[in-house]
């Protein structure tokens, strides 16, 4: 086949999509106050029974950014957020960013060793987190530069009280006693009225310090900086054609770059109404859609599969829809056409990585994504205004339409680097250009289908798991000889994570207990739902494991 011609794909943009946004470099303070400024009084978000204006956030964005600078944050600094998908996260954002600030994203999930590397790399100064967890965080960051924890609770911003959020362990002198460290909303309202301290933000300064794990070694940090933020926002906005008064649902979670960017912030820019729900719940989403009349939001699709699930789900819950999409996880063809038939609506497919701040690879709205006729793979989408996408061979040059190679990105969306790690940068972004590990194929037209991966992670949920830390929670375990993990398809969440296991000699253990035991060393996402106990793993002639043989014996046909 023919080498495509250059950017094909943009014959595949709908019409008056503005391709220059992408390249109008600011900051995401003067992106914020442009909105504030078109719009004051418009809601800027909702949180069950409240609803804040543009106006409301600034004030309180103001406030708390004030509130920082008094504890001695100053531009430059970076302060974890450790928080669901409530009003606070937005919030602290925005002041942490009117301060010169950086957040560091922090999975909520993550206690122990898990958070610990990344608020020890970061050199956060302090951490923004819900009450019921200051105190397992206090002790899991212990010896690191936090020297502070401002606790907040999902109660906070809103009076109703729905028992199917705020049941449970979440309530009570449990929260009370956490909050020891002092209490956010309370912070708002002793520094009402207050502005922060004037400082200068540039397009390049950091605004979010994304991590994302690496095979072997600490996990590494991707240096979105406002500019990153704003292309990827301002692109995917205009692209997917979500305009001012749209209400865009945050149900990608805020601690993943997709949340914190092509759902937070692009609805705080675009002067939309944001709406938070909390920790993703099926029903409580599902109300969400039908009462706030929601007409863009972008998930995982273990999401919309929970959605399905629902026996109440109906296409009325959606008739305000304009667009959905889908991203982080590979998603079966079959999986999307039976949303569409039952709810009216088709699921865009959507791609992006931490270095690239999120989705740059989206199929436009309107239209069906083609399948690959040799793999039935979804085609992820085209490349959004400002990405150069190459499929490149193993000389690094680009190969014909239609053959394999690896999908390499440049454009103001990638990220210049990772945090403080020189040779990671170096290794994965020669020359700017990001090379994704991904062996991708790229027809005439410029649609993108991923056929596999150069690296063996492991999409969970749209969660990233890496082999090598599940194998090394299993490793733990006394009768473990050997092991190895790898991602198989999955209906419900696009991979799920399996093990195979080969044992000490004289020693037993059976599946279950090896289960049990990896879930008490790891995060929910990461934890293998199989566990196989075999004889012997396959291997190379050097002895290393070959998981991939694994992945492919065990894939359904």
């Amino acid at each position: 086949m023919s080498e495509p011609k250059p950017r094909p794909w943009r014959e595949l943009y709908r019409p008056g999509l503005d391709e220059s946004l992408v390249e109008r470099r600011t900051t995401l303070v003067d992106a914020w106050r442009s909105r504030v400024d078109a719009s004051p009084d418009r809601t800027a978000i909702a949180y069950f029974d409240t609803t804040l204006s543009a106006r409301d956030v600034d004030g309180m964005s103001d406030a708390l950014g004030a509130a920082l600078q008094e504890r001695g944050v100053g531009a430059g600094d970076r302060v974890g957020i450790h928080l669901q998908n409530i009003p606070q996260y937005a919030i602290a954002l925005i002041a942490l960013w009117k301060i010169g600030a950086a957040a560091v994203v922090l999975n909520p999930m993550y206690f122990g060793r898990e958070l610990r590397l990344p608020v020890e790399d970061s050199g956060a100064v302090g951490i923004i987190a819900t009450d019921r967890d200051v105190p397992a965080i206090r002790e899991s960051t212990q010896g690191t530069d936090a020297g502070w924890i401002l606790s907040t609770s999902e109660r906070d911003l809103q009076t109703r009280n729905d028992p199917r959020v705020f049941g449970g362990a979440e309530s009570g002198a449990e929260s009370s006693a956490a909050s020891e460290d002092g209490e956010l909303v309370e912070l708002i309202a002793a520094f009402s009225g207050r502005t922060p301290e004037p400082v200068t933000v540039s397009p390049d300064d950091l605004a979010l310090l994304t991590y994302t794990s690496g095979t072997t070694g600490p996990p590494k940090g991707a240096m979105n900086s406002h500019a990153n933020v704003v292309a990827v926002a301002r692109s995917f906005a205009d692209f997917v054609g979500v305009v001012p008064g749209d209400v865009v649902l945050a149900i990608a979670p805020l601690f993943h770059i997709t949340g914190a960017v092509i759902n937070a912030t692009l609805g705080l820019l675009a002067d939309t109404t944001l709406v938070f729900a909390g920790r993703f719940r099926p029903e409580v989403v599902l109300d969400a859609f039908r009462e706030h009349e929601v007409t863009y939001t972008i998930g995982s699709i273990t999401a919309f599969n929970a959605l399905m699930r629902l026996d109440e789900a109906g296409p009325e819950h959606f008739e305000s829809v304009k667009t959905l999409y889908s991203g982080g996880a590979p998603i079966p063809p079959s999986t999307v056409e039976r949303f569409r038939e039952r709810f009216g609506h088709y699921i865009h497919n959507g791609y992006g990585m931490t270095e690239t701040t999120s989705g740059v690879v989206a199929v436009p709205p309107g239209l069906r994504a083609p399948v690959d006729e040799s793999s039935g793979t979804l085609s992820i989408g085209v490349p959004l205004p400002g990405i150069d996408a190459t499929v490149v061979g193993v000389d690094d040059h680009p190969v014909p339409a239609g053959e394999q190679g690896e999908l390499v990105l440049s454009g103001p969306q990638i990220v210049s680097g990772y945090w403080r790690n020189d040779a990671a940068t170096a290794s994965t972004m020669p020359g700017g250009r990001l090379h994704t590990g991904d062996v991708a194929v790229m027809d005439e037209a410029g649609w993108v289908y991923l056929v596999d991966r150069l690296k063996d992670q492991i999409n969970a949920s749209g969660y990233k798991v890496w082999p090598r830390e599940v194998e090394d929670a299993l490793y733990e375990h006394d009768a473990v000889f050997e092991a190895a993990v790898v991602g198989l398809p999955d209906e419900y969440r696009g991979e799920k994570v399996v093990a195979f296991v080969s044992l000490k000699a004289g020693q037993t253990a059976s599946e279950d207990e090896l289960v049990a035991f990896a879930a008490s060393r790891l995060a929910a996402y990461k934890r293998p739902t199989e566990v196989h106990v075999v004889g012997e793993l396959p291997k190379t002639q050097t002895g290393k494991i070959r998981r991939r043989e694994l992945r492919d014996e065990h894939t359904p046909a």
